[in-house]
């Protein structure tokens, strides 16, 4: 097993760092603070310019659009995102609310497919209006995919935390956990009907934080973001761990692999509700930190809607 560090590259003191993609296409890497105020992020490694859009509603996932938009889950449902709309001030625009009826509820982890499909989970909200924690009394929260017709179809519930979404380089395998039950399943997945079967413990490790978000790399190898752990971990396919990336931060929430090459993992945190001395031995906590991790990524495919 190999350890390694990441380093901070953009301080931007998140208080909670989640929903990390790289875009081929504009070369460029976003990201998301959830609470309220919500922004959305995004970062052109090559010359630093980093730009940030405030919402008007605490978002959590987001997938890119062949035109250029985005497709953005939110508090209350899904969103379309056009970033230079209003003189580049965006526009956030609902196309469909799932949960309309529990509006107790919000989106969380999310992923797509290589058909375009769009899935994500929702949990009971645990964000109070002023940043505040919400206890989580019930596991009241559902998977769902999203087809290209923006048809929203539920998939499983009774979830607490919905995260780690990703699929496997060749689409056979679907990964997920329910961060309050602590292990990452496994699912057999039919890319052509967007079904999932023969759901399987994948992983469950001891002592090293809880399951946050994921991406896989071109081997085949899930790399899991440990909240409370201060670390990244990557899983070998069978579940072993292999890699363990340090992260100088407690709350580590969400990965991707970034660059031209796709060989640049990295990783959003959180800040939220850490005491002065904690965030004075993890002072850049909510930053983002990145690490040439040695393997390389596989391109997150856009929403087909």
């Amino acid at each position: 097993m190999t350890d390694m560090e990441a380093a901070c590259v953009v301080d931007c003191r998140d208080r909670l760092g989640e929903g990390i993609f790289w875009c081929p296409e504009e070369k460029a890497l976003y990201w998301l603070d959830l609470p309220m105020p919500s922004r959305l992020h995004r970062l052109d490694p090559r010359t630093g310019g980093h730009r940030i859009w405030n919402m008007p509603d605490a978002i959590s996932t987001m997938a890119k659009r062949k035109d250029g938009s985005l497709l953005i889950a939110s508090h209350h449902g899904l969103n379309i995102f056009e970033p230079e709309a209003e003189d580049g001030k965006g526009a956030l625009r609902r196309v469909a609310a799932p949960e309309a009826s529990i509006p107790q509820n919000r989106s969380n982890d999310g992923t797509t497919d290589a058909k375009g499909r769009f899935w994500y989970g929702t949990m009971r909200n645990n964000i109070g209006p002023g940043g505040e924690n919400v206890p989580i009394t019930e596991s009241a929260g559902t998977l769902y995919k999203v087809e290209s017709d923006f048809r929203v179809v539920p998939i499983e519930g009774g979830i607490g935390i919905p995260n780690s979404s990703a699929f496997s380089p060749d689409y056979k395998t679907f990964y997920f956990c329910d961060t309050m039950r602590g292990s990452i399943e496994a699912y057999d997945f039919d890319l052509e009907i967007g079904a999932l079967s023969n759901k399987r413990l994948f992983a469950n490790p001891e002592g090293l934080g809880h399951p946050d978000g994921s991406t896989i790399d071109s081997e085949g190898g899930l790399w899991n973001a440990r909240w409370e752990g201060s670390c990244v971990i990557r899983f070998a396919p069978d579940g072993r761990i292999d890699q363990i990336v340090k992260i100088p931060a407690a709350r580590v929430t969400c990965c991707a692999f970034g660059g031209e090459a796709l060989d640049t993992l990295y990783v959003t945190t959180s800040r939220a509700h850490l005491s002065d001395a904690e965030l004075e031995t993890q002072p850049q906590a909510g930053g983002l930190f990145a690490v040439k991790t040695g393997f390389s990524g596989v391109p997150r495919p856009a929403f087909g809607g």
